[in-house]
């Protein structure tokens, strides 16, 4: 039980677990067996059968934070491969990503309004589409509860890795340009992660709509929230 319990058993596990999970998703085809989700269903139960805390799970996670940072600076690469290509369209992208800001705040807001949500979970639910780095800092500088944020971010970006390509396919948005900024933009890393695995092309536009829609949230969460009435 020391051993199952030790921070190099821990880490090991969470990669095995991962790759399994890549490769039960690849040998079904099954979208909605997403890696990240499975593994998390996995080790949920793992801890609950061992015991183990999630204080002591985590602790060893720092391992594995470290090349969080490195793994998101090599999603630039792609990007850096088709700069010249973007520069030449960046008034349409920079006007699509504003467009695809204002509404996913706006519209997140008005149905926690709707269905009576708290003034804390309304901030929370703002920020859903930006990475968890950026949505967690926006929700604590406007008084939201950031575990929920994180929470929620994780959900919006299974949810779109899952399921956007699919969408934006049943609305006839086949354009590797608009399928990359919208999975971008809408389900942050996960999402660009998800694209990166078609072509270099999907992955660079993705990345554009990650990075373009984090800035636009920070400078428009606030004052959207204040039009709202929030």
């Amino acid at each position: 039980m020391q051993f199952i319990g030790s921070d190099i058993f821990l880490v090991a596990l969470t990669f095995i677990v991962y790759y399994g999970a890549g490769r039960l998703r690849d040998f079904t085809g099954i979208s909605a067996l997403h890696p990240v989700l499975v593994s998390v269903a996995v080790l949920i139960v793992f801890l609950e059968i061992t015991g183990i805390s999630y204080e002591q799970y985590s602790r060893p996670g720092s391992m594995i934070e470290f090349w969080l940072k490195p793994a998101i600076v090599a999603l630039g690469l792609p990007l850096y491969t088709q700069l010249r290509t973007i520069r030449k369209q960046l008034v349409p992208i920079f006007m699509c990503e504003l467009a695809g800001c204002v509404v996913g705040i706006v519209s997140v807001v008005l149905i926690a309004q709707w269905m009576g949500a708290s003034r804390e979970v309304i901030i929370s639910l703002a920020p859903k589409s930006v990475t968890n780095a950026i949505a967690i800092e926006i929700t604590g500088h406007l008084g939201g509860i950031p575990s929920l944020t994180a929470s929620i971010v994780v959900l919006v970006g299974l949810l779109g890795a899952v399921v956007g390509l699919k969408v934006l396919s049943f609305g006839n948005i086949s354009s590797p340009v608009a399928q990359g900024i919208s999975m971008g933009t809408a389900a942050h890393v996960i999402g660009t992660s998800r694209v990166n695995q078609l072509s270099e092309r999907y992955g660079a536009y993705a990345t554009v709509g990650l990075i373009l829609n984090g800035v636009l949230t920070s400078v428009l969460a606030g004052p959207l929230l204040e039009i709202l009435g929030v």
